[in-house]
Parts: C-alpha cells; structure tokens; sequence
C-alpha cells in the first residue's frame, strides 16, 4: 500500500527535505505541499491523502486550526494528520490532539522515525514522540478547566471497554490490551472500534483525549 502525503510548513526547504526523505522509500508519494494552513486544507480537499504532515506555526491559518477545519470535514474522514513541530510544549500536543490529529512529533526526529510515524498512523494507531510523554497530557487535560467531553457518551460504554478505553489511554496497543486482558487481539480490536463508535471518536488519539477529558484515567505526576 502507497502511503499519500500532503507536506505543510511555512519553510520551503522543509517541504522539500521530506520530499526528498519520503519519495525515496518505497510505500510513500508525497501528492501535494502547502505553506500555510489555509492552503493545508486546500490540499487535502483536491487530493483526499492518506496523511497532512502538518507544522504548528505558519503565517496565517496555523496548523492548529487547519487541522481542526480538516477533522471537521466529513468529505476528509480517511486524512489523518500528522502535527510535526520544533515546539515541545504541553499545550501543543494537548491542542493538537484535541484539534484531531493522529500523532505528534518533533522536528528533530531521526528520519527513520518520521517514516514510521506514517506508518504507524496509517494503520490506524495513534503516534506521540517519545519526548511528549502521556503523563505530560495527562497533566494538562486533566485539569477541570479543560474537560468539554460530554460524559454521557463515556456511560454508554460497558464494564469491559471502560476498562479498554483506560488500557487505550495507558499508550497500550491492542496485541498489549489483549495481553493484559488475557483475550485475543481481534477481542482487543473489536472493543476499541465499538468504543469508538460509541463516543463518536476519529481515531485512537481522540480515545486518549477523551479518556482523560471524562475522568476515566486520571493524571498521574511524574516518576
């Protein structure tokens, strides 16, 4: 399967970094670029690819928010964004998440990583660089200021995939949820589809976010 990707920075140099990085691997086509949100979204509206590898600070329409309009657009549900980024601050991945994107890594990442990034949430899973830790998120939206989820679709869910959900926000992959639940890895996959279904989640970050949002998982402090 050929991974299509949109590139957004403001750097044009950049863009053509990653160009260079992913059009000589087989499995990715880079299928337009962008220099500011706005045009962002424009690209992933012509070319509907599979991920917008997406800078949080361009003039204009910033990341951020054309990562917002691209998750609102039910016409772009299979583009998943990629937030890439020099900025390691706590209210950016908690902001980008929440904006929908499927993953969050630095700029200074080893290629290698950003092409498994791709991968990884091609397939569907949710990617954090390992610099941005779940705790620091937790801390963040955990804070009662920030919950906005409404609970009510988290009391939908039953015994088993509340505890699913709480694995899933532990940064668990299903082959782990199903070790720890002593249950197959199809068992694992069809809870965390339901849980999605449920609580009208795009991906697995959403799942995250919201886990925290609702008090399901609790912040914990730092080891």
């Amino acid at each position: 399967m050929t991974i299509r990707v949109v590139l957004a920075d403001d750097q044009a140099l950049v863009r053509a970094g990653f160009r260079v990085l992913l059009e000589t691997e087989d499995g990715f086509e880079v299928c337009g670029e962008a220099g500011n949100g706005a045009e962002a979204v424009e690209q992933a509206v012509a070319h509907r690819p599979d991920i917008v590898v997406m800078d949080i600070r361009m003039p204009g329409t910033d990341g951020l928010e054309a990562t917002r309009r691209i998750t609102a657009n039910p016409e772009l549900a299979g583009v998943k964004v990629l937030v890439l980024t020099t900025f390691d601050v706590d209210e950016y991945v908690y902001d980008a998440l929440r904006a929908g994107a499927s993953g969050f890594l630095l700029k200074d990442t080893e290629p290698v990583e950003l092409l498994r990034a791709l991968q990884v949430i091609a397939s569907g899973e949710a990617l954090l660089a390992p610099t941005v830790t779940r705790r620091l998120i937790a801390e963040f939206v955990g804070r009662p200021e920030h919950r906005k989820v409404d609970t009510g679709a988290i009391h939908q869910i039953t015994e088993r995939e509340r505890e699913v959900l709480a694995l899933v926000a532990g940064g668990l992959s299903n082959d782990e949820i199903a070790e720890h639940l002593v249950i197959s890895s199809a068992t694992a996959r069809t809870h965390v589809s339901r849980i999605m279904t449920k609580i009208a989640a795009r991906d697995r970050a959403q799942l995250v976010v919201l886990a925290y949002e609702s008090g399901l998982v609790k912040p914990r402090s730092a080891h």
